[in-house]
This record gives C-alpha cells, sequence and structure tokens, in this order.
C-alpha cells in the first residue's frame, strides 16, 4: 500500500446522471449524483487505488456547460493538492462532452508532478449496464500506478494524453480516441500496461499560469469560426466589432481558408485581434510553411488551440 491518499474531486457529468426510467441510456440528466454516492456504489475502490482514498465536489455540472470559473477552481484545487506531501494523486470525475478541453487546460497549467486523472461515463448511473464504475476503478488503477505523472484521460480501459484525446462518437462506450498518436496504454484487470513498457513525461514544465489565471477572473474571449464552402466572413466582422480578442479558425485540410473568410481574418489581425489556425480534419496536424499569413497550431484541435490562445492572452 502507498504513502498517501488519492484525492477523488467531482465535477458532475453523465458518471453522475440518472434516468428518470429505470435502465435507459438516453434521456438522463447529468450530474445528479455526488462523488461520495459514485465511490459509495463501487465495490472495492481502495483496493484499486492501493491506499486511502478522499473526495470532494468540486463542482456539479453538465461538462456541456463547462466553463472558465469552473476550470479556475479546479486548478486552484489540483495546485493545491499536487504540493500537498499527504495527497499521491488526484482523480477527476468529469462529463464526457468538454472532458478533452479540461485535460488540455489542466495539462497547460499545472505542474502535475503526481498523476492527475480524469475519467468519464457514456451511460448514466441509472444505466442498465452503467461504464462509469469500471472507468473509475481503472482511473484509480493508474493514478495508483508506480511512475505515473502528468494529467491523463482512462476511459473504456483506454489511457490517452491531454494533447491528442478527443471524443470522436456521440454514444459508443469506447468514445474516445487519440487519433494517429494512439493511446498510451491500457488498463486490464487493474493493471497499467504503458504502450512504450514505460511511463511517458507528460508533465509541462515550466506553468506560471495558476496566479495569473486566479488574478483575471474572466477569461480572454476567443471565439473558434468554420472555413467551409461558402463562407463569407461576416461573422468575423461581427466578432471583431462585438469586442472579442481572438480567434481560433477551423480551416479546412492543411491550413486552407475560403478567400472570403480569409479577407475577414486578414481585417481582424490588422484590429488587433489574435488569430490562430487549426484544422477541422481529425486525424493528422498542420505541417507550418514560411509563407502562411497566421499563425498555426500544429497538434492542437480548434478547442484545444482556443484554450492555448487564452492562456497566451492571459500572459500565462
Amino acid at each position: 500500500m502507498s504513502a498517501g491518499k488519492i484525492v477523488v474531486l467531482g465535477t458532475g457529468g453523465t458518471i453522475a446522471g440518472t434516468a428518470l426510467q429505470p435502465g435507459a441510456g438516453l434521456g438522463y440528466r447529468a450530474a445528479q449524483l455526488s462523488v461520495q454516492a459514485l465511490l459509495a456504489a463501487v465495490p472495492g475502490l481502495e483496493q484499486a487505488a492501493r491506499g486511502p482514498l478522499a473526495m470532494e465536489q468540486l463542482a456539479q455540472v453538465d461538462s456541456k456547460d463547462m466553463d472558465w470559473a469552473v476550470w479556475r477552481a479546479l486548478a486552484q484545487r489540483c495546485t493545491q493538492l499536487l504540493v500537498n506531501s499527504q495527497v499521491r494523486a488526484i482523480v477527476i470525475t468529469h462529463g464526457t462532452d468538454t472532458l478533452e478541453e479540461t485535460a488540455w487546460f489542466l495539462h497547460s497549467v499545472l505542474a502535475a508532478r503526481k498523476p492527475v486523472v480524469l475519467t468519464c461515463a457514456m451511460r448514466p448511473a441509472t444505466a442498465l449496464a452503467p461504464d462509469g464504475p469500471q472507468n473509475l476503478r481503472d482511473a484509480l488503477a493508474v493514478a495508483a500506478s508506480a511512475g505515473v505523472q502528468g494529467v491523463l484521460v482512462v476511459a473504456a480501459g483506454s489511457v490517452h494524453g491531454a494533447q491528442a484525446v478527443s471524443k470522436v462518437h456521440p454514444y459508443r462506450i469506447d468514445a474516445f480516441s487519440s487519433g494517429d498518436d494512439g493511446p498510451l496504454g491500457w488498463v486490464e484487470e487493474g493493471v497499467l500496461r504503458w504502450r512504450h513498457n514505460r511511463p511517458l513525461a507528460l508533465v509541462n514544465p515550466a506553468p506560471a499560469a495558476i496566479k495569473k489565471i486566479v488574478d483575471a477572473g474572466a477569461a480572454p474571449r476567443v471565439e473558434i469560426v468554420l472555413s467551409h464552402a461558402g463562407a463569407d466572413g461576416r461573422i468575423v466582422d461581427a466578432l471583431v466589432a462585438d469586442g472579442t480578442q481572438g480567434i481560433v479558425v477551423a480551416a479546412t485540410g492543411n491550413g486552407t481558408l475560403h478567400r472570403a473568410l480569409h479577407a475577414a481574418l486578414e481585417r481582424a489581425q490588422r484590429a488587433g485581434v489574435a488569430v490562430r489556425v487549426a484544422t477541422r480534419c481529425s486525424l493528422g496536424q498542420l505541417l507550418v510553411q514560411a509563407d502562411d499569413p497566421f499563425p498555426s497550431t500544429p497538434g492542437l484541435s480548434p478547442v484545444k488551440a482556443r484554450i492555448a490562445l487564452q492562456l497566451q492572452l492571459l500572459g500565462a
């Protein structure tokens, strides 16, 4: 049994959801059960954690409604726990819809030299065969494993890194993928197996964001715009007029943009709005070219590029 406890932070989500119709997998309300109730319903969690557990209800939201205030509170609490010598790891229960964004945000702002493991469920706790209990056991097993550091996502038996992971299916249990990168590892009967037979260095080496996030209160306003056939750029002009500070454009292919949208983004950039380009393609990453008119974000999806730009505008 390892020294120190694992702290489970509850934030709501489908894993804490309940349905009016017993056994239903749809038509449920997310974020209904407390984290205490979730853990109490799963046998053998202390064995999976290989030591004592503590739990805190940090938030109770459907993750489609995740916002900066919850991220701010989550980052603050994780920072406090990570420097506590009596805490050896953190597990966060979360909804699936924005889990990839929260994971990337935490990776970007935490010096996580201990495990910070996010887990979730695609079915509510009252479903005929809920997936949350197994995901929770697997997340604790990963958090308790030797040599683990950094922000990870555990779902459906797979372990993902914060940068590559994304939700790729609206309903099935195995809803998360790391695309071309593939998972970092798997949990098999409570044992973590790394794909490369060793833990990877997943710790952000120099985060300086927490104080700036706390001091700023509100997040910089950054919006996402999609390049598509017939995109005329008027939405960009409207965002600039409305005071947005940054725009991430989900471009076609390798950063290509409709000519009218391109012109509007150039106007936005001249007006002082920060513009970044990501690709709307789900696999691969942008290949940067010397003559690109706007900074690109290789390796980041549009939603993660938005978080990166928000932190950059904060100076974090």
